[in-house]
């Protein structure tokens, strides 16, 4: 048996480190912007819910 290990994954660069990184912020980023935007939609929606039903005419 050889003392040579073979890694299957290719050595990379710092760069390609640094990009694989500023692309997992982006997905972050990226998903917090959607969970923020949805959260207001919702909240938006349920005061209009709330508006609507104070002037309802009953």
């Amino acid at each position: 048996m050889s003392d040579e290990t073979t890694d299957a994954r290719p050595v990379r660069g710092k760069k390609a480190a640094k990009d694989e990184e500023k692309q997992k912020e982006n997905g972050v980023a990226l998903r917090a912007f959607f969970y923020i935007f949805g959260t207001h939609l919702f909240a938006g929606f349920v005061w209009l819910l709330f508006y609507v039903g104070e002037h309802a005419h009953k």
